[in-house]
């Protein structure tokens, strides 16, 4: 069983959302010490709650601090850029860290309308599928069929190894594409709870298609969870998320505050039966017992690897849940 992680750059009330980068940095190089597989990074725009707006930036300081975590992203948001260029920054990943880079793309835009139309005033989500194509053949080193106009193009600089191309999804689309390319797949499960995985795990494998670079299905999930020492002081840590999802499914985007901020909040009786909703499901306690359920979730799903995101207010309570996690896993070189 792989374990892996999904840093978005949080950013907490009181602090600079420079520092929020900074962290990452840090946690990275806890990650790699303590026997993570993978590192990787996602990309929101106009978001003050996620400082997280540069993946490939951002996974290029992280590959030239770590020694043997894989690193990438997840994901580039690629309707918003040219899929030559995407292949080119992660050309130059690979060439830093040869044989430890993840390139996650996905086509959500991560953002507002109004963002989407600033970074990309052409963009086109219909496109989604040929630049995927595109962008398959450019990060591999391989030509573009002879018909393509864009034939006589190579991606730079070329190398021995090539990133490994994953398609992200919350839904039916993104499985069934990455299963007719035979492609990675991996499913953002905290961004709705979990609603809809089985059935794009179920369509993933059975329309998958095996391809030069996939012999077989190969998915993940993407979960949100947290360890602390006592499942008190989880429980606790969590009131700040749990704060920040209440904002969120009302339109507010705001960077996490307190638990001690967030106890202290007058939360209506929906706000209140939002959070109990969350909290009926979370994967909130001790170590022991959030690698139990997270075990049990990805036997479940019949997994091999699951990614897992965690927020919280101070920093240090972030790397401690994920050095508690690698501890109870096992990992190698774990050190809480």
């Amino acid at each position: 069983m792989k374990w892996s992680v999904l840093d978005q750059s949080p950013t907490s009330a009181g602090s600079s959302e420079a520092s929020a980068i900074r962290h990452t940095l840090v946690l990275a190089q806890d990650c790699d010490r303590l026997g993570y597989e993978r590192y990787w990074l996602s990309e929101h725009h106009n978001l003050v709650s996620v400082a997280g707006t540069a993946p490939e930036v951002l996974a290029a300081a992280v590959a030239a601090t770590t020694r043997r975590i894989r690193v990438g992203s997840a994901g580039v948001m690629l309707p918003h850029y040219s899929a030559l260029k995407v292949a080119e920054q992660f050309r130059v990943l690979e060439a830093i860290a040869p044989g430890r880079i993840d390139l996650g793309v996905g086509r959500a835009p991560g953002s507002d309308g109004l963002t989407a139309r600033a970074l990309n005033p052409n963009s086109n989500v219909d496109d989604f599928p040929r630049q995927v194509q595109e962008l398959q053949l450019w990060v591999s080193g391989q030509l573009l069929p002879e018909s393509h106009p864009y034939r006589a193009i190579t991606a730079h600089p070329r190398g021995e190894t090539r990133p490994q191309l994953w398609i992200l999804g919350s839904s039916a689309y993104g499985a069934q594409l990455a299963a007719y390319l035979g492609l990675p797949y991996a499913f953002a499960y905290f961004f709705n709870d979990g609603a809809g995985v089985e059935e794009a795990l179920s369509l993933y494998r059975s329309l998958f298609r095996p391809s030069a670079v996939l012999a077989r299905p190969q998915a993940t999930i993407c979960v949100w969870a947290l360890a602390a020492d006592t499942a008190g002081e989880a429980v606790r840590l969590a009131t700040a998320r749990e704060h920040w999802r209440v904002g969120f499914e009302k339109g507010v985007r705001a960077p996490l505050i307190s638990p001690e901020d967030a106890a202290a909040y007058a939360y209506t009786p929906a706000e209140q039966a939002t959070i109990e909703r969350l909290r009926a499901d979370a994967l909130v306690g001790t170590a022991p017992q959030v690698a139990e359920r997270l075990r049990a979730l990805a036997a479940r799903l019949q997994l091999e690897e699951v990614v897992i995101n965690t927020w919280t207010f101070d920093p240090e309570a972030r790397r401690r849940s994920y050095a508690l996690l690698a501890a109870a896993f096992d990992l190698v070189g774990t050190a809480p």
